[in-house]
């Protein structure tokens, strides 16, 4: 086995060619776009990645294979090697430089050209994902991509956001050059000479960075190891399996621990212990010791990242302990009456250390207490439902934390005013998520703060089961299976995406399991004959199910083409409608105030 070096460019040139290939047993593209962001931000500020393993491919290829994602696939060409261990880096860096995703658009942020410079917390030099979504042009029968922003070369440039596929490491320069004239051309003066240089000069600045960060990607250094070609079979196996299931080194949490012990002989461990024995509903939401870490950053005035945890003075931690603990056990009091249980229905972690710091300034009891819990509601579900813990994550939760404690806190401005919610980034400078959005929120079972926000709303209005009527709660959540409201089997047959968070109730295993492969109607009827039709509404209601959409069916002496024609448009009207009641529910928890499944069905139809 050797160690090599090799360019992105060069990676770039053999994946564009089809020299290299995917053995077929790996498993497919996995990476959310946290992950996306923060390989991105790695390579642009040629900060190293790990080590990537090839097998070289001689006469034969020992496996079967499959091209990348998205990659150019000529089967006519020479494999050169099989990618062991590193599908995800380079499928990530090779989509993103082509910005070929489907539901989000990935962005280099440069703060010097930023008009705005609204969102000061975001870094120069980093990584901006932004979701897109298709919506119709009430004008036109015309469907655009949103935000519209994103593919116009002026409005990106305006909010200092470079495409990532302007970086692609090849020869683009002339659609770089196009991209700049289009972008700078709102601001082309009219006038002489003294107005034309300084324009000029702009587009050189525009110009000049676009290269060097491109300068920066192409030769970036992706070091890999190298199985030669007559490495037995089994053994290029097994050296897989070990390079990703044997690595592990000392976290963040690890050096803390031991420079307190240290510094102050007091056992980080014994301390984490009393807070199992004692919150042990912390634990559900994140590792108990990202908890500590990032809330005692906060508590400190540090971002609350791994930077943040470096920073901390770690005797003020130790002394800070127990308004941090009792923190945490009031946020998770208040996610619980949230309708948020554990961490696999948490839309995003960002606001746990936000939440939990928060309470070190909140009352136990009274009014105060209600007013304070009030501004929690909103900022969670504004969390939950807008982009603003997409990207940055960290800087974002820093920044909403030190504003709500003003609010929280009475901190007066200059003026004398009180500080007001208008004057939180979180609900200022951020809108809800559109319909449109929620249609296209994937499932809430995968890592997606959209798909588990729209899971959050059912939870939230205590989610019955179709069968037996049971609500949702902390007792019985880990018994909930993910259900396919059209049925993923009907749905695939027709080559419909079921996996969708508007196609997503948690019912129990049994109930999921007695509706297998039902079209909704046939399973709507089979309720209809053990209770009545206002219990059953009642019970999907309280997922925010709309009926009259769902008992459309009738596909059983259809032709296939028939089928699928018909199954398509009640799907896509079902998606529509169904997104429509979360969008409403949505509003109102955004603005703090209850909910009523019944009446916000009602209101709907």
């Amino acid at each position: 086995m050797q160690a090599r070096n090799r360019t992105l460019s060069e990676w770039y040139s053999m994946i564009k060619s089809s020299q290299i290939k995917l053995p077929r047993f790996q498993r497919f593209e996995a990476w959310d776009r946290h992950r996306i962001c923060s390989l991105n931000e790695m390579v642009i500020h040629n900060l190293p990645l790990g080590i990537t393993l090839v097998l070289e491919v001689g006469d034969q290829e020992k496996f079967v294979s499959r091209f990348l994602n998205t990659a150019p696939e000529k089967e006519d060409g020479r494999i050169f090697e099989h990618l062991l261990d590193g599908q995800q880096r380079l499928t990530a860096l090779w989509r993103t430089f082509h910005n070929n995703y489907e539901n989000e658009t990935y962005f280099i942020y440069l703060k010097e050209f930023d008009r705005y410079v609204g969102d000061t917390d975001r870094e120069d030099l980093s990584v901006f994902c932004r979701s897109r979504y298709l919506k119709k042009d009430d004008r036109y029968p015309l469907w655009y991509r949103y935000p519209l922003w994103c593919d116009s070369p002026s409005q990106c440039l305006e909010r200092g956001m470079i495409p990532a596929d302007l970086l692609r490491p090849e020869d683009i320069q002339k659609y770089i050059n196009n991209w700049i004239d289009d972008a700078t051309k709102p601001l082309e003066p009219d006038g002489g000479k003294e107005e034309l240089i300084p324009f000029f000069e702009f587009k050189k600045r525009v110009s000049d960075r676009i290269v060097d960060i491109r300068s920066t990607v192409a030769n970036y250094n992706l070091p890999y190891l190298s199985l030669p070609s007559h490495t037995d079979k089994t053994v290029a196996l097994k050296v897989f399996i070990n390079m990703n299931t044997n690595s592990k080194p000392l976290s963040t949490y690890d050096i803390i621990v031991a420079e307190v012990e240290s510094a102050m002989e007091k056992s980080i461990h014994d301390l984490e212990a009393d807070i199992n024995k004692y919150y042990p509903e912390v634990i559900k939401y994140s590792p108990l010791s990202d908890q500590i870490l990032t809330t005692s950053a906060l508590l400190q005035g540090n971002l609350p990242n791994q930077r943040g945890a470096w920073d901390m003075d770690k005797r003020l931690m130790v002394e800070n302990w127990d308004t941090m603990a009792k923190g945490l056990h009031r946020m998770a009091s208040f996610l619980k009456d949230q309708g948020i249980y554990d961490e696999q229905r948490l839309p995003t972690n960002a606001v746990l250390a936000v939440i939990a710091a928060l309470y070190a300034y909140i009352p136990e009891s009274g009014d105060k207490m209600g007013q304070d819990e009030l501004l929690l509601k909103k900022y969670l579900w504004y969390a939950f439902f807008t982009e603003r813990y997409e990207n940055s994550a960290a800087s974002h939760a820093f920044v909403d934390f030190n504003a709500l404690k003003r609010i929280i806190t009475g901190e007066c401005k200059q003026d004398g005013s009180n500080y007001g919610i208008e004057d939180v980034p979180i609900f200022s400078e951020q809108t809800l998520a559109e319909v449109e959005e929620l249609i296209t929120a994937e499932w809430p079972k995968r890592a997606t703060i959209r798909g588990r926000g729209v899971l959050a709303v059912a939870c939230r209005l205590g989610a019955q089961d179709f069968e037996t009527g049971n609500k949702l709660n902390n007792d019985n959540i880990q018994k909930r299976h993910y259900h396919h409201i059209y049925p993923d089997a009907l749905l695939k047959e027709a080559g419909i995406n079921s996996f969708l968070a508007m196609n997503c109730a948690l019912i129990d295993d049994k109930t999921n399991w007695d509706i297998g492969r039902k079209d909704p109607k046939q399973y709507l009827m089979d309720r209809y004959k053990w209770t009545s039709e206002t219990i059953v509404s009642e019970r999907l209601q309280s997922h925010l199910i709309p009926i009259k959409e769902l008992e459309t069916g009738g596909y059983e002496n259809l032709s296939d083409p028939e089928k699928n024609i018909k199954l398509a448009a009640d799907f896509k009207a079902f998606i529509h409608k169904r997104a429509e009641l979360v969008f409403k529910a949505v509003k109102l928890l955004a603005e703090g105030r209850q909910l009523n499944a019944s009446e916000i069905c009602r209101e709907q139809t």
